[in-house]
């Protein structure tokens, strides 16, 4: 969805000037959103949705944006985390409700070693809680500081910590080694 596509939304039911902000705002933050979303999902189709959906959010409550870039930035992530958040949850709901020999099929093996470890970590990173997931993929994959990652979430630096270190615990147990930022 481009700016242009969401400001057409947004103009629907309200002034020029939300449309117009939404254009901005879509401008300003949909890359940085796309590569938080990207990582946060298994494909680019739904990294594209979950940006989307964000966008769509933010047009259908245009009020509740904060002013300033920083504090805008802050809230779409924290919608895109949400929105991801929500998905996971319904996605292990679904699965838990599978027979479990469907649920338990393996996938054809790829011969790629490198697509092995895509497997695998995104098969570790779906046990986590949704929360800790997005932490350590803002952390470890997208190299934000705590600081920075507790103010996009509206929780304190050691809230985030306790997270990592939870999460990189979980990891270790789920992968069956050790786990360390290089």
């Amino acid at each position: 969805m481009t700016g242009q596509a969401i400001t057409m939304a947004a103009t629907a039911g309200s002034g020029q000037d939300t449309a117009q902000r939404l254009g901005v705002l879509f401008d300003a933050h949909h890359q940085r959103l796309y590569r938080l979303a990207r990582r946060l999902s298994r494909s680019a189709d739904e990294a594209r949705d979950l940006v989307q959906e964000t966008f769509l959010r933010a047009a259908k409550a245009p009020a509740s944006i904060p002013d300033g870039a920083s504090h805008e930035e802050a809230w779409l992530v924290r919608v895109l985390v949400n929105i991801c958040r929500d998905r996971w949850r319904r996605r292990a709901v679904h699965e838990r409700s599978l027979p479990k020999q469907v649920a338990a099929q393996p996938t054809a093996p790829d011969p790629e070693a490198a697509a092995i470890a895509r497997t695998m970590i995104w098969g570790a990173l779906d046990a986590l809680a949704p929360r800790r997931r997005a932490i350590l993929v803002m952390y470890e994959i997208e190299g934000l500081a705590i600081p920075a990652i507790a103010s996009l979430l509206g929780v304190a630096p050691v809230t985030v910590r306790w997270h990592l270190s939870r999460g990189r615990r979980e990891l270790a147990a789920v992968l069956g080694g050790t786990w360390s930022r290089t």
